[in-house]
């Protein structure tokens, strides 16, 4: 669990600290001073691998000026036995610090030891969490938007998982409500004009219009002929649509397999309402006083839940007052209780009963309204919903190919299918497209770039270091130059800038993947991924190993495998091939 670049500042610190004592005893520096300075990693390599600002921050309690309290620091500072080569003061008083050989030793040593496992940590406390996404409504098949929602949540949770924390992948198939009424509707009408006449039956005009509900109808057709013509409309549209979704929900699994995402569990909304769940949760928050009843339906206090909400964050009265807060109906005249109180009851189940610590959803940006309303009434429950739940919310994907927009449109049956694009592009490419940029921000899916075999691709960029590393590796190893292991390798022969860059990127990965983590920011791992490859690309360009002598010929031949390695990794938590020929 070796983070090298959170050991190398918590060397600075220590080494200043251990100055400070000395300073202070020699009355260099006066004594009793409880100051904390930043330690950063300059963005200019030339102001060394690591500045502290600790002179500076401790000038007014000292009462002396920064360069003289950084001068009697360095005066009285050992680095004998530290990953540091040298100090210097900078600037106003910054103590830049320069890495030497031993640390480079250490990350390659690192890298070797936690092999596929290198970048983990106990981060997480092994805290549980659930990561729910994708949950498309089983009425169509998977779309581009589930594509996208798909390898966030599915990248997000091997993350969480590597940083520490008990991960739960989990899909929430949406089984019962308005849009499988809409969709049994939809079914209905199809079946009907098979038997009437297109012309003779009116189509719903929200009705689900894809070609594949006219394939479900053609499908209970042939299985039951005109035998549902006459039965009662209720006994038609309950068996259309559970005819619908027993196919439906296992074509959304194997296009979801064929991605490379596999669920912990299939959990169905309707399993809430049979069980009695629904009711139970809707019962608590009244004996809570959170409901009333209006017009013969029962409502929630979400304004008032969430003005409450509001104000805990910090928010002021005037503000709170400014918003237009509204309450939402939990059960309704008809006696059928709403998606908000079945998907209250779904997040107290997960919270409540299976006694997760966190949930993280990802949700698509247009459910942005719905995520505080959530989160306040599961602070009604007592909860704590406004800290427990986390909704990542994803924007949109713009489809390109020759440049221009590919329209989409789910109500026009125009929608362009998970399978289908997988049948254009390379899972591979698909997932690292889609995780290419944080959720927050749109994403251009270039079809053409997607398939293309150059270093414009980003996946095909980063894979093809892995296979050019594996091929150097092979045909080093048939020559009798075999990977050395990292206490074999002098680490004080790579000095060239390249070759310090590189291992320095490699020190990187373990951070990445916990602040991917804690920002719930898979994408991070992408752009990881595309630096190292870029600065292995480097290093390869300037670098020589075959021919070399042999001390370095072994050096340079042990960090070209620890990028192997550490590619491999990163590309496996993206749920991506690392190919070693290509």
């Amino acid at each position: 669990m070796a983070n090298m670049i959170q050991y190398a500042k918590e060397q600075v610190s220590r080494v200043i600290a251990q100055a400070y004592e000395k300073a202070a005893a020699a009355g260099a520096l006066p004594g009793g001073v409880a100051v904390k300075g930043s330690v950063e990693i300059p963005k200019d390599p030339k102001n060394g691998d690591y500045a502290a600002s600790f002179a500076m921050a401790g000038a007014k309690a000292m009462k002396m000026a920064p360069r003289a309290i950084a001068q009697a620091l360095v005066d009285h500072m050992d680095l004998g036995d530290t990953p540091f080569a040298s100090v210097e003061i900078a600037g106003p008083g910054f103590l830049n610090f320069r890495l030497g050989h031993r640390w480079y030793g250490q990350v390659l040593s690192a890298i070797e030891s936690e092999g596929a496992l290198y970048g983990q940590s106990q981060e997480g406390q092994g805290k549980r969490v659930m990561v729910e996404f994708v949950s498309a409504n089983p009425t169509g098949p998977m779309h581009m938007g589930n594509a996208r929602g798909g390898v966030l949540g599915d990248t997000l949770a091997n993350v969480l998982r590597r940083d520490g924390y008990d991960t739960w992948k989990e899909f929430y198939v949406n089984d019962a409500g308005n849009q499988i009424n809409k969709f049994a509707l939809s079914l209905q009408a199809r079946y009907l004009q098979i038997l009437l006449g297109e012309e003779n039956v009116p189509f719903p005009e929200d009705g689900y219009q894809g070609e594949d509900v006219k394939e479900l109808a053609r499908a209970f057709h042939q299985e039951h002929g005109d035998s549902y013509r006459d039965v009662p409309e209720e006994k038609r549209l309950a068996d259309l649509a559970a005819f619908g979704l027993a196919r439906n929900v296992p074509k959304m699994k194997e296009d979801l397999r064929r991605y490379g995402i596999e669920y912990d569990e299939w959990f169905f909304e309707s399993t809430l309402h049979q069980s009695g769940f629904v009711a139970e949760t809707v019962e608590l928050l009244t004996q809570k006083g959170w409901t009333y009843e209006k017009d013969g339906a029962l409502w929630l206090k979400t304004a008032q839940l969430l003005r409450q909400k509001y104000l805990a964050e910090g928010k002021s009265e005037k503000q709170v007052d400014k918003l237009d807060l509204k309450d939402d109906v939990l059960r309704r005249a008809n006696g059928f209780y709403t998606y908000f109180a079945a998907d209250i009851a779904y997040h107290r189940n997960k919270l409540e009963i299976r006694g997760f610590d966190l949930c993280i959803n990802v949700w698509g940006a247009d459910h942005h309204g719905h995520v505080a309303r959530l989160q306040a009434a599961l602070d009604g429950l007592g909860l704590d919903g406004s800290h427990r739940l986390v909704v990542v919310l994803m924007q949109l994907v713009n489809l390109l190919q020759d440049g221009q927009p590919v329209r989409m449109s789910k109500r026009s049956g125009k929608t362009i299918a998970l399978h289908d694009l997988l049948d254009e592009v390379s899972v591979d490419a698909a997932r690292y497209f889609f995780n290419s940029r944080a959720a927050t921000s749109p994403v251009d899916f270039d079809l053409d770039l997607a398939v293309r075999e150059d270093s414009e691709n980003p996946v095909y960029y980063v894979q093809y270091a892995h296979a050019r590393i594996c091929t150097l590796v092979a045909r080093l190893a048939q020559e009798g130059y075999p990977v050395p292991a990292a206490d074999q390798v002098q680490g004080e022969v790579l000095t060239a800038e390249e070759e310090t860059a590189l291992v320095r990127t490699l020190a990187k990965f373990p951070e990445e993947i916990h602040t991917a983590a804690r920002d719930y920011d898979p994408s991070r791992i992408n752009r990881y991924l595309t630096d190292l490859a870029g600065d292995f690309h480097r290093f390869y360009g300037a670098c020589r190993i075959k021919g070399e002598e042999p001390a370095l010929l072994a050096a340079r031949l042990k960090l070209a495998d620890s990028v192997r390695s550490v590619l491999a990794n990163g590309l496996n938590l993206l749920g991506v091939t690392a190919p070693e020929k290509m």
